[in-house]
């Protein structure tokens, strides 16, 4: 097996020695994978949006503003590159506009709770779109922004993680204890 830090040297070194050669034009799956990726950050943009306007945490409140910032980073960069490239960029959802958290009524309002467990979730599908992207990617650079967007998300995760562990909201599946294990 790879070492993995071998595998990135060596998608490092593939890329810088082929950086005089034409690139070649994005095939299909590519291109799909950035049109897909766009929307999926997009929507998730409007969820924190929600969020930020649902929760009266400052912690919360600061992990969302993180994170509506890498989303930001990542629709920017990901959209010049589409645009350069010639991929139309997706129809997608308005900004929604700023409330107070305190006017939502409880039945309608998330919780903190639900809130980050809903940004873990769609944290784990963006780093399992990134990680196809990657994977259906021939160009180098296609396949090195993938694995940057990836790492904003493993960055990013363990914050979310920590909060959420700090708080009591991690959801943690039950135990499996195999047939036959010992007591203890």
């Amino acid at each position: 097996m790879a070492n993995p830090f071998e595998t990135v040297w060596n998608t490092l070194k593939t890329a810088i020695d082929n950086i005089d050669e034409p690139k070649s034009p994005l095939h299909i799956i590519e291109a799909g994978d950035c049109w897909n990726y766009l929307t999926l950050m997009e929507e998730f943009i409007r969820y924190e949006e929600i969020g930020l306007n649902t929760t009266t945490d400052d912690e919360v409140k600061e992990m969302l503003k993180d994170i509506i910032s890498l989303c930001e980073g990542q629709v920017k960069a990901l959209s010049d590159f589409m645009k350069k490239e010639g991929i139309p960029l997706a129809d997608v959802t308005s900004a929604k506009p700023e409330s107070e958290p305190n006017d939502i009524p409880l039945g309608v309002k998330l919780t903190d709770d639900e809130i980050t467990n809903g940004i873990a979730f769609k944290l784990v599908t963006c780093m399992t779109a990134s990680a196809k992207g990657q994977a259906d990617s021939v160009r180098n650079d296609v396949g090195l922004m993938w694995f940057g967007f990836y790492t904003e998300w493993t960055t990013f995760g363990t914050t979310l993680k920590m909060l959420m562990r700090k708080r009591g909201w991690l959801k943690v599946p039950p135990y499996y204890y195999p047939p036959g294990l010992p007591d203890k």
